[in-house]
Order: structure tokens, then sequence, then C-alpha cells
């Protein structure tokens, strides 16, 4: 089969096309989709990059976010018969191929009326989007909340979920992306990154400070978002390194910024609590049938051109979700 291939820890551009791959098996409770469609994520950076701690080493496929029908079925598999359309991710990779193994347990139906290619981030960066904005963020009807990266994949299903719950939202992203930021109805479009941003953020609100952060951008963003974020009340959920490792001290909690830190990983939450992922995801089924969150329309990449889309997603360059068809 078709597959783009890791070659080194040197970044996206090292990634190569092949055809020769052979195509997975599915081992007990898993099951092998032919994919329709794959996500591109940042963490597929990070692991080009080596920096995705228990990332997979060279030679490898990449990617872990696929879309797809089922063509087999592993042992023990049960409720997911082939020919069913589903969304899923993988820890072990292997989603920028024309075949996908996937976890049943991970594995989620289209929605109904959705093509595959429509359905991917329901599973990676919308549930990231809705667990940093209710059951870790805490957001009630009334708060205001500071969005980073909100052109983004996950970034504009926060600010559409966020609207939905009654938050006031300050959307951030650079100027060329303002445009669409408005277009989900943001109440202020911030420049990002920026040395003025906790200042503007802090304007906004009278001096009080955001209630709470989604901090996806990292470097020295986080220090803008800590300082953004209401005293003792605040929260900042920290979901994304994009802009590289930041440090925040004992001394600058107790006496700069008093307030919530939180860090979140997707995956970590699905195997530490699975119990609240559960309800996420009954909570995003919920919002998709309330019409919340509409069918994605993300920009499309042929799989050969996996390496130009990961580059402009580690640029900035992009807007919304990126996906590559095999």
């Amino acid at each position: 089969m078709r597959a783009l291939q890791q070659t080194s820890l040197n970044g996206p551009q090292d990634l190569r096309l092949i055809t020769d791959a052979p195509i997975p098996r599915p081992g007990a409770g898993e099951v092998l989709i032919r994919v329709a469609a794959a996500g591109v994520n940042f963490g597929d950076v990070l692991q080009a990059r080596g920096a995705f701690p228990g990332g997979p080493r060279p030679p490898y496929v990449a990617g872990f976010e696929a879309a797809g029908e089922i063509t087999a079925l592993g042992e023990g598999v049960t409720g997911l018969p082939p020919g069913a359309h589903v969304i899923g991710a993988g820890i072990a990779g292997g989603a920028f191929a024309e075949y996908m193994v996937l976890p049943a347990a991970a594995a989620v139906p289209v929605p109904a009326g959705w093509t595959d290619e429509q359905a991917l981030g329901l599973v990676v960066a919308w549930p990231t989007a809705l667990a940093a904005l209710r059951p870790l963020g805490r957001l009630v009807e009334g708060e205001t909340v500071l969005i980073h990266a909100a052109a983004g994949g996950t970034g504009q299903a926060a600010v559409r979920m966020a609207k939905h719950y009654g938050a006031t939202v300050l959307a951030a992203a650079s100027p060329g992306k303002h445009a669409t930021l408005r277009a989900l109805g943001a109440d202020h479009v911030l420049d990002s990154p920026g040395p003025g941003l906790a200042a503007e953020v802090l304007g906004l609100t009278g001096g009080a400070g955001a209630d709470l952060v989604l901090e996806s951008a990292g470097g020295a963003t986080l220090g803008a978002s800590l300082a953004a974020a209401k005293r003792v009340t605040g929260r900042v959920v920290v979901y994304g390194t994009a802009g590289g490792d930041a440090a925040i001290t004992n001394r600058e909690l107790v006496y700069e910024h008093q307030v919530h830190v939180i860090g979140l990983n997707i995956g970590a939450l699905i195997q530490a609590a699975p119990q609240i992922f559960g309800e996420v995801m009954g909570e995003l089924f919920a919002l998709i049938a309330a019409g919340v969150l509409t069918p994605g329309r993300p920009t499309v990449y042929d799989l050969a051109d996996g390496p130009k889309a990961l580059a402009e997603l580690e640029s900035r360059a992009s807007v919304g979700k990126l996906a590559l068809l095999p």
C-alpha cells in the first residue's frame, strides 16, 4: 500500500512516500480500516522532530488520526461490522497510509450524513477543546475565556463551544486569520503572538483578567497567559507546546500569578479518566445533534504532499483542520 514513512527525527521534510508498505493486520481488540482521510495534528510534527514523549522511532508510518471504512475485525471485536465508517486515533501511528489498524475501543462511528473527511477532529481536536472548557476548565455562563491558536482545528471548535455555553470569547491568532474568528462569533479578536496580549486582555476585562485561558501556544506565550488570567480563581488549561517549552516557578505562582494551572493531554485523559472522557464524548455528540458543531471542512492534500501540510502547520500558516487523502 501507499504510505508516508518518517525516515529521521529531523522534521516533516524527511517524510517519504513509499508504495510497498505491508497492509497491517488487526490483532485482538482491533479493527482494520481503509483510510479515506487522515487528520494532520501538531503531534505529528512533534513526533517527526523526536519531541513527542514515547513517540515512535524511524522509520515508521506516520500519522495517528484517520477515518474510513472497516474492512476487517480482530479477535473479540463486536458491535463494529465490516463496512461501518469510523473515526479513530492510534498511538502506534500508521494513519498516513491506505490502511490503518485502530483499537476498537477508540473507533467512533462517523455521524450520520457526514463524510469520513468531515469527521476528522472528532476524536482529537474537538474532545481536547471540550475537555479544556468544561470538566477541566469549569467554564460557566457569563465567564470570559481567552483561546490561543483560535483559528486552528482545536481553537475553532473551542470558540464555537464557548459561545454556545454563554462565554465572552477572546480569540487570539495572527492577523491574517482574524476574519475567520469573527465569522465564528468571537467577541474580541487579538493579535498573537504579541507582547501586549496580557495588557489587552486586562483592558477588555476591566483589569480583572480572563476566567479561563486555553493555552496551546507554549513558549513565551505561557507567561502572557498566566498574566492574563484572573487572580486566585482564574484557570489556565495547558494542552500544547507549539511555541516550545516554558517554565513556571513556585515563586511566580505564589507572588505573581495566583492561578490554577491544569495540564491536559487527551491520550492521558482517555487512559487515566475514561469516565470523564466518556462524558466528554457524550456531550460532544449532543452538541453535534444540536447543530453547535457541524461537519468539518478541512483543507485537503494528497498523501504525497504530507510534508508540505505538516510544514504549514508547524509554521502556523494554516487555518482550521488539515487532512491527507491517500
